[in-house]
């Protein structure tokens, strides 16, 4: 079918405890609560493959319960409209390198 049944998707990019969140959603609106926006209908990795991605599970469980993300509008960076889905990805604010929420390598251990 054409794009008019499609549902529009968005990049949702936002700061979060010091860290840089970009995840994708189906619903962006102003929310009824003054100052913020209302993100819905989290869309993230249907999770069949044999790879599992850390930072998008890391997300997938910290949004778990969430039905409707109310963002402070100062903490949103930037809002888009996008064709198709990418990859959720933390940052670090300052660096803009990608933030690994698992040890990629295991600790030294010396003894």
């Amino acid at each position: 079918m054409g794009k008019i049944a499609d549902k529009p998707l968005y990049k949702i990019i936002f700061l979060n405890q010091g860290k840089v969140y970009e995840l994708y959603s189906e619903g962006v609106t102003s929310s009824g609560l003054w100052g913020f926006i209302e993100v819905s209908d989290l869309v993230f990795e249907s999770g069949e493959g044999l790879v599992v991605d850390p930072t998008e599970e890391k997300m997938r469980q910290e949004f778990a319960g969430a039905r409707v993300l109310h963002l402070p509008i100062q903490s949103v960076l930037r809002v888009e409209e996008v064709e198709k889905r990418g990859q959720c990805l933390i940052r670090d604010r300052e660096s803009g390198e990608k933030v690994t929420p698992f040890p990629v390598s295991p600790p030294n251990r010396s003894r």
